[in-house]
Parts: structure tokens; C-alpha cells; sequence
């Protein structure tokens, strides 16, 4: 990837500093306990995921945060994925690069305050490219470099 990433993120599902009473593994507790965590670790994994199989090349691997059970096993409680926002060379590139970034950040079933920030910086950079293309080409169709001019031209 170049330049340099922003992160998709989970929020972390599960305060770290909840800490274990050394209990047994059969206390009903314990088991709802390790119960949660698992659920956890897997939303958690799945919304990385969610990102990565949609951000293609431009999504790194997925880091995780842990915490260890009372059952002494680690589990993810949150997550971060790197995604590439930079812009292309070609407006039509970074057009298409863009609309992905945008899918990737939204691909969770629950994006993240900072997944939405992700989308949000990409729309602008996509917006920016789909007015370069614009502009490109009114000037080669009309010789202007703007549509006021167009029409000032036209009236």
C-alpha cells in the first residue's frame, strides 16, 4: 500500500478492565463468562473480516486486541485493519479505488464510528476525482474549463 493508511475499527466489545475472580471452570458464571467472550470474538473477527474481503488490495491484515478468559484462552475484543486512502495518478483510478475504500469501510453489518470516518474521507476524495473527470472533460467537448463558463458561453 502507499501512502499513508487510515484504520477500520471495532469498537472494543469488552472492557478490559474486567478482571477474574479466581473461580472454578464449572461455576455457571464462569461458563457465561467464556460464553461472551467467545460471542465477542467472533463479532469482533467477522467485522475485520467484513473489511478485508471487500477492501481487496487496499486492506492490510486485520490486528486484533485480546484479553485472556478466565478459562485462560485469548480472545479478540477488538480489531483494527488498514486500508489505503491515498490518491491514484488518474482520476478515473482513484474513482475506482475509492468506491471500494467506501464499500470496505461499510462492509461491517455495524460500522464503527471510525469505519464511518474512513467512508467519509474517501467520499470526499472521490468526489474531488469524479470533478477532475468533469472538468477534463468539458474541456475537451466545449474548450471551457467549468460548466459556469459553458453557459455563460451558450446564453
Amino acid at each position: 500500500m502507499n501512502g499513508v493508511p487510515l484504520f477500520l475499527s471495532t469498537i472494543n466489545l469488552y472492557p478490559i478492565a474486567q478482571r477474574y475472580n479466581k473461580q472454578r471452570k464449572d461455576d455457571p458464571e464462569v461458563q457465561r463468562e467464556i460464553q461472551k467472550l467467545r460471542e465477542i470474538d467472533r463479532k469482533v473477527k467477522a467485522h475485520e473480516m467484513a473489511h478485508v474481503s471487500v477492501g481487496g488490495p487496499y486492506a492490510g491484515m486485520p490486528v486484533y486486541s485480546y484479553v485472556k478468559g478466565p478459562d485462560g484462552k485469548l480472545y479478540a475484543v477488538a480489531g483494527e485493519v488498514p486500508i489505503d486512502v491515498s490518491e491514484e495518478r488518474d482520476p478515473e483510478e482513484t474513482v475506482r479505488k475509492m468506491e471500494r475504500v467506501i464499500a470496505a469501510a461499510l462492509a461491517p453489518a455495524d460500522p464503527s464510528p471510525q469505519d464511518l470516518k474512513v467512508a467519509a474521507v474517501a467520499s470526499v476524495k472521490l468526489a474531488k476525482a469524479r470533478h477532475e473527470i468533469m472538468q477534463k472533460k468539458l474541456k475537451e467537448t466545449y474548450g471551457v474549463l467549468d460548466f459556469k463558463t459553458y453557459t455563460e458561453r451558450i446564453f
